[in-house]
């Protein structure tokens, strides 16, 4: 009977194996969910859960079934190999520096072991020199230290250029045709001055080709077609430079009909390990991502339509009582903090029953249907629109037609599968009216090709 056993399980636990292979990472999910309520002190069961759920940015999910893996067997070294990349993608360094210090010590000649080791050690280094050098004092704006005027445009170069310093429609024609060839903007053009700063006192997730193809779909934005962008701008593939100064260029072009919100992709940390700076900075300057940084604080964290419909990037609270004039009061040019309002407007999730949980994501929490009802009630709402989430069918509408969920990036990270979709809101009720699409191609360039390596998970 144990060698049947044996037997049985080790078939299970490559088939599992086999859908992470896939990327069918949701049936992986559930099927090693199945095998951990047959076996539930099977270390690997819970090691190779942690995987699924990695892939699927349940990072909070994914650190507890790490964790449970080393109580079950403190010598299971891709447990240690888990938890570090879990407590990567959460900001975790030093945790994670720990758990790779224990891999790189067991597997001293595994090289990917070791240059993980090595990328965390600078990480943490690196924030430590931060914190050494801050100060009380006002920090000075990156836009200080920018010498526009002295800036030369050189002979050869052919692309957009402002014309007398002004964004105009013919120039974002230009700029969109230019960057689908691949080419890069002159930094003339992209060091916003002071009006771009303080410029900012439904869409998610963009890829570049994606974005084109919704201007194509649903037509340029303008005086009489308004757009709204609920946040993850970066991040999202090795085009993110030419997604946010296209949105940024149209946001100078029609600042009252072309909205922007943040999301908790628009925030230093997740820069740092997604790819958005070590993108901009192969592209242009470190310089430059500061600029991106100090712009990204300003951004507003919610948009209330109409009075009816209130639009964040993330979700609702972790607490009862929250108003739209506590929203208001939120002090949102900064990083955002690991708790709070500000937080729960980037990171929360919906649940389907009623309630709170813990977030599988590791940060904020995850909301049911009767707080969705109490935060309508209580300011006169009708219903919030949300992101943050990948949807199969590029939306999803719960808590009784309260909560929408919409997600424009269509085969997210080019191996989701999933559909592209974008929501119309017209007429005195601002009945939402669903628009799918499919991706597009775009050129044969590695998505998240920028991220730090540390994110480039394998399948040890």
């Amino acid at each position: 009977a144990d060698y049947r056993t044996g037997f049985l399980t080790r078939c299970a636990l490559n088939s599992y194996t086999a859908l992470i292979s896939d990327k069918d990472y949701e049936n992986a999910i559930k099927y090693y969910t199945e095998a951990l309520e047959l076996n539930p002190s099977n270390a690997i069961y819970y090691s190779n859960r942690s995987l699924a759920y990695l892939r699927t940015e349940c990072y909070g999910y994914a650190l507890g079934d790490a964790t449970r893996a080393l109580e079950l067997d403190k010598n299971y070294i891709k447990g240690y190999y888990r938890r570090a990349t879990s407590n990567m993608a959460l900001g975790k360094f030093k945790a994670a520096l720990k758990d790779y210090e224990t891999v790189v010590r067991v597997r001293p000649n595994d090289k990917d072991a070791k240059m993980k080791y090595q990328e965390c050690n600078k990480i943490v280094k690196q924030k430590a020199f931060e914190r050494a050098i801050a100060s009380d004092e006002l920090k000075r704006s990156v836009v200080d230290s920018l010498d526009i005027e002295n800036m030369t445009i050189e002979d050869d170069y052919a692309g957009p250029k402002l014309e007398d310093g002004n964004v105009t429609l013919k120039f974002m024609k230009d700029l969109m045709a230019w960057f689908k060839d691949q080419n890069k903007l002159h930094r003339k053009s992209i060091s916003f001055d002071d009006k771009m700063i303080m410029l900012f006192s439904l869409f998610i997730s963009l890829v570049y080709y994606d974005l084109l193809n919704i201007f194509e779909l649903n037509g340029l934005p303008s005086i009489t077609n308004p757009y709204l962008f609920n946040g993850d701008f970066v991040d999202r593939g090795s085009f993110s430079v030419e997604v946010i100064l296209t949105l940024f260029g149209f946001k100078l072009l029609y600042p009252e009909h072309f909205h922007l919100l943040r999301g908790n992709h628009e925030t230093d940390n997740m820069n740092q390990m997604y790819g958005f700076e070590g993108e901009v900075k192969a592209k242009y300057t470190a310089q430059m991502f500061q600029l991106f940084s100090e712009v990204f604080q300003w951004l507003p964290l919610t948009q209330c339509i109409n009075n009816k419909v209130l639009v964040m990037h993330g979700g609702l609270f972790s607490e009862d009582g929250v108003t739209l004039d506590d929203i208001r009061k939120i002090d949102r040019n900064r990083q955002p903090p690991d708790s709070g309002p500000m937080c729960d407007l980037l990171w929360s999730d919906p649940q389907p029953q009623d309630g709170r949980s813990i977030s599988k994501r590791g940060v904020s929490c995850q909301f049911g249907p009767d707080v969705t009802e109490r935060f309508l009630e209580q300011n006169k709402l009708q219903y919030i629109v949300r992101s943050h989430e990948v949807k199969a069918e590029g939306y999803e509408v719960t808590h009784s037609g309260k909560c929408i969920t919409v997600f424009s990036a269509p085969n997210y990270c080019d191996q989701m599968g999933n559909k592209g979709a974008y929501i119309h809101l017209r007429g005195s009720d601002l009945k939402p009216e669903f628009h799918q699409f499919t991706a597009v191609p775009h050129p044969d360039v590695k998505p998240m090709a920028y991220a730090n390596s540390l994110m480039q998970m394998g399948m040890m």
